[in-house]
């Protein structure tokens, strides 16, 4: 048996990391039943971003922008924004899911939100002269 400490820290990392990675895949799976979606499209890999893009309100040709560094960056919030809204969070929920998905994710899964995918803006109606 290795009495290193080091070793030890090691092991409390690695259930630590797969502690929040549960609580993502949870809260994931309630978030994509709110949005009336089947729940184990969150644990495919590609397809669930996809389906994210789609509960965000989203084209779906935005997956293909996930291949490109750096604008996977702000695409990935621009997602978060979305989900979020429609939601009914804010953009600092949205901040939140962005940094601490572990903790948002399950609130929004399991807190009292409903999903109701905000509308396009309207157009304008034409004015007579």
């Amino acid at each position: 048996m290795n009495n290193n400490p080091s070793s030890a820290l090691v092991g409390l990392f690695l259930i630590c990391v797969i502690a929040a990675c549960l609580l993502v895949l949870i809260g994931l799976w309630k978030v994509f039943t709110k949005a009336g979606r089947p729940g184990w499209e969150c644990i495919i890999p590609i397809y669930n971003a996809y389906c994210l893009i789609k509960i965000a309100s989203k084209p779906g040709w935005w997956l293909l922008l996930y291949f490109i560094p750096f604008v996977n960056i702000v695409i990935a919030i621009l997602v978060a924004l979305g989900v979020s809204r429609n939601f009914g969070k804010g953009g600092g929920f949205a901040v939140g899911v962005i940094f601490l998905p572990f903790i948002f994710y399950p609130i929004l899964g399991f807190g009292d939100a409903t999903y109701g995918p905000a509308a396009p803006p309207a157009a304008a109606a034409p004015t007579a002269a």
